[in-house]
């Protein structure tokens, strides 16, 4: 028997492809184009299992495209900046470039050996000079346009590493890496105005009909869409006003107090004579921007003394607080509390005894009893206890509400969005260098377009906190290109979220040198036809992506607005989790096995083994296992092959020997089906036999009616129903003995069929066994088989019969038949006959192979 040899194949059609440059991609009007993009990875030095799964759903649907005559592009490229690679300078004494492209190169080789169809000549590291030149060139260009800007801000700083943190960064108060508590600071920021297109963006999403419906909905909840009023409190006793805005003017008479952020300029100028507030500022300023920090924390406020009146009713005052829950940078940095309503003004008034009044009353509800307890009533109802509102709707209430306060001259009614603009600054080395320059006489100054790119120094030593940018002895001294002053750089960079902005447009022309892109490239080549990566992406990447297309469109480079027409989140990689029972310390896979019993056991000792959960795989929890092992092992085939069987693509997989196990036994099975037949095959090319035995006959029906199937479960990612199909077939296949007439030629035909359809899912494997037929040409420049339609569709259909809309019996009954004949076979039956118990048939509908209503 001979074995199938997976390492010394794999590699030779790895090696065979390349040479042939099967999969460079070059524009060509006469084809349709497809663009195949899985999101570019870090580069950390190892593939993991995710990575084996994106990549793998994105080769097979490249792979299908190209057999079905697609002109495919599918490219590789590295998102190379980040923290990352400074932390590894400090922990290994190396410098970012050297660790990342050590990196780089190691990746390179593990994702060569999956066997991808990526048009590797269009590969770019964003961490490269030939591409950030371009997006500093875009950001000039974006700052000519007035999509960028320089403004102080609050954000969230942390201490040890002296650096912003994004609010993604910033953990139970603490910065993600450090572990110190996170302060707010004041600092000058560059931002981008991507509020600008919040319509647009929000707009936009009714277009992505191929994005999940979770994907779009988190978009339009980011974006967050939001009429409401915005007004004046009278203060008492001073000459200004306390502006805030809110999308519940319904619920102003149950309001309780109002509610500044600590960083607002009533909150600063009242803290400058009064130490115990200035205290208060500086601990709410320890809490973070996030709004999982705000949500999570306990409510405090401080009670300034000062009062605001009631916009309804001069007499009723409210008292003002500073709150820790409040942010500047949301709506006017001050609210009304309406605690019946809300629950952070809820929690916030039962903390300082204010009153609980209950101003919207549930339908079904006893307004004389109605009361909130713990939690906050947030539903419809009507209005009471409002006086000129009572008993109206919510939505009427808003909207009389809003007349009101417009009609006295103290508010406007008026649409605000939850999205702010992006604030694109970071105190890191390792990043993207902002192309700016700052002249005490001339002020800000972009860096001339011919003095692109400004480079990072490659002397830079990570031996104090902060920004090495800043501690270099010469690099951020310059000339001011202006009046030729002494200047000095901007030292901060730019967020990494900026690169994975515009990556997928540079893959469409990545050695053009003067431009980012070519028009005629990009004009090819997007939008992207299928992107697909995990839904941690869901919201800042494609919504950043988004709106730098757009801002990129407005400034003359592209003719494009959305980026990615078709979106696909894949589920995680998970894994059980193993802890030594003594111990209690995790164990990884490789560190333990079965014993005689069934029991799992320590490898080195025999001790026992605790068995958790299955989670994603996690180096925490040590429940990884590592895609070389495995391809070394079992080969890229079996693992591209498991990955796609086991669950919906879209869904969580796990992981398990016995999944990877069964993907090799049928490897090494369908090997066997064509290198060892149980009849010798015809020659290729052979004539379809005039006389066929009916086991061939249903065998050839079955072939084709996976080749039709099959091809939609590929179009609608239906990936473990198409792996399901196949295993299907390969046993119809494996039933043939060739004992009956044609069934030789049968056998062939759907062994080449079982090649040719495995070879997006095993291309390395089908590549092999396509040889083995007697083939001479590359499988991987064959199109995608036709089924024949006349074998691919059953004689007979399984029609249900209903009674007044109740299923009462199913009918075996010939394709298209006759409608008389389809009711007399329905009448005919016993249990329709049961069913209609004498009653008369008043009329009976005939769906053509799909069911029969009988009505009585």
């Amino acid at each position: 028997m001979s074995r199938y040899n997976v390492k010394e194949t794999e590699a030779k059609w790895q090696a065979v492809w390349d040479q042939r440059g099967c999969f460079t991609a070059r524009e060509d009007a006469a084809r349709p184009k497809y663009y195949v993009l899985e999101m570019f990875p870090y580069p950390s030095g190892r593939i993991h299992m995710g990575h084996v799964r994106n990549y793998t759903i994105g080769d097979v649907i490249a792979r299908y495209k190209r057999a079905k005559g697609f002109n495919v592009l599918h490219p590789m490229g590295w998102d190379a900046f980040g923290l990352p690679a400074e932390n590894a300078a400090l922990e290994k004494k190396t410098h970012p470039a050297v660790w990342t492209h050590a990196n780089i190169a190691a990746m390179r080789e593990q994702l060569k050996s999956m066997g991808l169809s990526v048009d590797w000549s269009r590969e770019v590291a964003t961490c490269d000079p030939p591409y950030y030149r371009h997006e500093q060139k875009m950001f000039l260009d974006f700052l000519k346009a007035g999509l960028a800007y320089r403004k102080e801000s609050w954000v969230n700083w942390d201490p040890v590493d002296n650096t912003v943190l994004a609010n993604e960064q910033v953990i139970d108060g603490r910065g993600w890496r450090t572990g110190a508590l996170v302060e707010k600071r004041k600092l000058s920021q560059w931002f981008l105005r991507i509020t600008e297109f919040a319509d647009d963006l929000l707009k936009g999403i009714e277009s992505l009909d191929r994005w999940p419906e979770r994907v779009r909905l988190m978009q339009e909840n980011w974006i967050g869409k939001s009429t409401g009023v915005r007004f004046r409190f009278a203060i008492k006793d001073r000459a200004d006003t306390l502006e805030v805005f809110t999308t519940r003017p319904d619920t102003l008479f149950g309001a309780s107090f109002a509610a500044i952020s600590a960083n607002h300029p009533l909150a600063a100028e009242l803290a400058a004579s009064r130490p115990e507030l200035a205290a208060f500022i500086a601990e709410c300023n320890r809490l973070g921007t996030s709004e999982e920090a705000i949500e999570t924390a306990e409510k405090k406020g401080f009670d300034t003394g000062l009062t605001v009146v009631h916009p309804f009713d001069p007499t009723w005052e409210l008292p003002v607080y500073v709150a820790n829950f409040v942010l500047m940078e949301y709506g006017t940095g001050a609210i009304f509390g309406c605690p019946a309503h809300d629950q952070r003004d809820l929690d916030f008034a039962r903390k300082y005894g204010l009153p609980v009044t209950p101003v919207v009353v549930p339908d079904d509800a006893d307004p004389a009893t109605f009361a909130v307890g713990a939690e906050a009533y947030t539903g419809p109802g009507s209005l009471r206890n409002s006086r000129f509102l009572d008993g109206l709707p919510v939505d009427a209430a808003k909207d009389e509400a809003g007349r009101r306060l417009e009609a006295t001259g103290q508010g406007e009614r008026t649409t605000q969005y939850r999205l702010r603009d992006w604030g694109v600054s970071r105190q890191r080395y390792w990043g993207c260098p902002i192309p700016v320059i700052h002249c005490e006489s001339c002020g800000t100054v972009p860096v001339p377009e011919d003095q692109l790119p400004v480079t990072l120094p490659e002397d830079v030593t990570f031996d104090k906190p902060g920004n090495p940018l800043d501690h270099h002895p010469t690099w951020k001294h310059t000339t001011c290109p202006c009046c030729g002053k002494p200047a000095v750089r901007e030292t901060d960079t730019f967020d990494t979220f900026i690169e994975s902005s515009w990556y997928f447009a540079r893959f469409c022309a990545p050695h053009s040198a003067d431009a980012a892109f070519t028009k005629e490239a990009v004009g090819y080549w997007l939008p992207v036809d299928q992107y697909i990566g995990g839904i941690e992406h869901a919201v800042l990447h494609l919504l950043y992506s988004r709106f730098w297309t757009r801002a990129l469109q407005r400034c003359g480079y592209l003719d494009l607005q959305e980026p990615f027409a078709g979106l696909f989140t894949q589920g995680m990689v998970n894994h059980e989790t193993y802890k030594d029972a003594q111990s209690g310390a995790w164990l990884s896979p490789a560190d333990i096995v079965k014993n005689d019993h069934g029991d799992y056991i320590r490898t080195d000792n025999g001790g026992a083994v605790t068995v958790g959960r299955v989670e994603k795989m996690s180096k925490s929890k040590k429940n990884v296992v590592d895609p070389a092992t495995i391809i070394d092992g079992y080969g890229a085939d079996a693992a591209r092959f498991f990955m796609l069987s086991d669950s919906p693509p879209e869904r969580d997989l796990e992981w398990t020997e016995a999944g990877i196990d069964g993907a090799w036994r049928f490897i090494n099975r369908l090997w066997r089906m064509v290198t060892e037949p149980a009849v010798a095959f015809p020659a290729p090319g052979t004539p379809l036999p005039a006389t066929l035995s009916d086991e061939a006959v249903a065998v050839r029906k079955q072939i084709h009616k996976t080749l039709a199937g099959l091809g939609e479960d590929l179009e609608k990612f239906r990936f473990n129903k198409a792996v399901a199909r196949v295993r299907e077939l390969a046993n119809a296949v494996a039933e043939l003995n060739g004992a009956g007439a044609g069934e030789d030629w049968v056998l062939r035909e759907g062994c080449e069929a079982l090649v040719r359809v495995t070879a997006p899912m095993m291309p390395h494997l089908a590549e092999e066994l396509w040889q083995a037929l007697g083939h001479t040409t590359l499988l991987a420049e064959q199109p995608w088989p036709d089924a024949d339609p006349a074998l691919a569709t059953d004689d007979s259909v399984t029609m249900p019969v209903q009674v007044n809309g109740k299923l009462r019996a199913t009918l075996s009954l010939p394709r298209d038949v006759a409608k008389d004949v389809a009711e007399a076979a329905a009448l005919a039956d016993a249990n329709v006959q049961r069913a209609l118990d004498g009653k008369p048939v008043r009329k009976i509908v005939v769906v053509p192979n799909r069911v029969i209503n009988v009505v009585a």
